[in-house]
């Protein structure tokens, strides 16, 4: 059984792209409301989210404060690892992952959880090895669309609806 969403940020959450304003601080990323809209309603089902990616920003902290994402990890080298501090923490297994990555760095995290994922706009390498090449593109939805397909195979998608209606 499906606890726990992991999500790569750029390239995944977002569309890869980043914009940098007129201070040395000043980042903006573009998320998609589906996609958090998605996370939220996984996480209202009692599940999990973490967030684990490979740059630091300060864009994304707020993301993640914004959608309740408590697993926030990030300038991370070796994502793998931490979330086997995770799983370790939430007493939970790698069975029990399903993640989306679209990078060579995502590539060890994406071997070893339950279901794995990649956007439509993914690297070769990643997607001749996940579980499941979605037909979005990462920050056009694509999370979203992972969601579904997680709710779908954990049999969750009337309760997924259930909470709006």
């Amino acid at each position: 059984m499906i606890e726990l969403l992991v999500f790569d940020v750029d390239g995944c959450l977002t569309d890869g792209g980043i914009q940098y304003g007129n201070s040395d601080s000043e980042e903006f990323k573009t998320f998609h409301v589906k996609d958090g809209f998605a996370i939220v309603s996984w996480m209202k089902l009692g599940k999990k989210s973490a967030i684990i990616t490979g740059r630091a920003s300060r864009v994304v902290e707020r993301r993640a404060k914004e959608l309740g994402i408590t697993h926030l990890y990030q300038d991370v080298k070796n994502k793998k690892n931490v979330l086997e501090k995770i799983l370790e923490e939430e007493g939970l297994t790698f069975a029990n992952v399903a993640a989306i990555g679209d990078d060579l760095n995502d590539l060890a995290l994406l071997r070893s959880v339950g279901i794995s994922f990649a956007p439509a706009d993914a690297v070769k390498q990643v997607k001749d090895e996940v579980n499941v090449v979605l037909s979005k593109e990462g920050g056009k939805a694509a999370v979203r669309e992972m969601i579904d397909i997680v709710m779908e195979h954990e049999n969750l998608s009337g309760e997924f609806v259930k909470l709006w209606v």
